[in-house]
């Protein structure tokens, strides 16, 4: 088996180097320097793809990443990919994306194909191959989104005990923030607005920034329990199926924009607890303090698993 890994990895790296021009199996084989059926009964038993399945859904993986860059036709990206028609091209892509090229380069999905191997194109140009063994639990990814929603959900319940001049007054930081002019309620709104903002890049729908404006308490709430579960959704669903390194496409700007699942949770997580440290301040300097922030204090350890409050 450790043998059949190697030839995978070296495959990979073969596939990977000549996707500019993409080349035979036989070709290949003789890169690795073994024959064509040796290529064929490694890869396959290792990778559960033959290689040439392997070859073309890597390159139809990058042609969708290309139809979304720049002005490039479609015969081009089909030229690239080794078809040699507009026509075959179309087959082959509206069969594995289900949309033929031009309707999915004005409406794009989800731009990994199913594989067994968990090997995908990258973009701009890269394939990765996934580890040998997982040397670290997901779980702790899941934990804190899970903690950051329902944190979240208690300052907003705080926050409703507040006035509106409570709740508008600026947050004065000696240093400079991400936010400008921050306030209790701008901050909270933003906290709940960037796990609905990720849910539609995710879906590949526009996110109203109008909503965050002047939000209410009620609104605030309703928005969270909406949005909240599908995100931390997301988050499961990526650390279930080792795809923190997966990406997905935002067409709703304009310009398309590739975003992996990790670097979308690693940001909610990052630019979250800068805001909520600065409303658990502003809820303390408002003689709130029945808050528990810590997450140590949020999930005590126990034998049959964690207990929140």
């Amino acid at each position: 088996m450790g043998s059949e890994r190697d030839t995978l990895a070296r495959f990979v790296e073969a596939v990977a180097e000549s996707l500019e021009t993409p080349a035979r199996g036989d070709e290949l084989a003789a890169r690795l320097h073994v024959s064509r059926s040796q290529l064929d009964r490694a890869v396959t038993a290792s990778a559960g793809e033959a290689p040439g399945r392997f070859r073309r859904r890597i390159l139809l993986e990058r042609a969708a990443f290309r139809l979304l860059q720049g002005d490039l036709r479609i015969l081009e990206v089909a030229i690239e990919a080794g078809y040699a028609s507009h026509e075959a091209f179309s087959r082959a892509f509206r069969r594995a994306y289900g949309a033929a090229p031009a309707a999915w380069r004005t409406t794009p999905g989800v731009m990994h194909l199913a594989a067994p191997n968990r090997v995908h194109f990258h973009p701009p140009g890269g394939l990765r191959l996934p580890a040998r063994e997982e040397v670290t639990s997901m779980d702790l990814v899941v934990t804190m989104t899970e903690h950051h929603i329902w944190l979240v959900g208690q300052m907003i319940d705080r926050a409703s005990r507040l006035d509106d001049a409570q709740l508008d007054a600026p947050i004065e930081i000696s240093v400079e923030g991400i936010d400008r002019n921050p306030t209790t309620r701008s901050l909270l709104s933003r906290l709940v607005g960037q796990m609905d903002m990720w849910n539609q890049a995710v879906a590949n729908r526009p996110y109203d920034l109008g909503v965050e404006s002047d939000e209410c308490i009620k609104s605030m709430r309703t928005r969270l329990a909406e949005c909240a579960p599908t995100f931390l959704g997301h988050v499961r669903d990526a650390c279930e199926r080792g795809g923190l390194d997966e990406t997905f496409v935002d067409a709703t700007s304009g310009s398309p924009l590739f975003f992996t699942y990790g670097g979308m949770i690693a940001h909610v997580l990052t630019y979250a607890a800068h805001r909520r440290t600065l409303v658990s301040g502003a809820l303390h300097a408002a003689s709130i303090s029945d808050l528990e922030d810590d997450p140590l204090a949020w999930e005590p350890v126990r034998p049959d698993g964690p207990s929140k409050p």
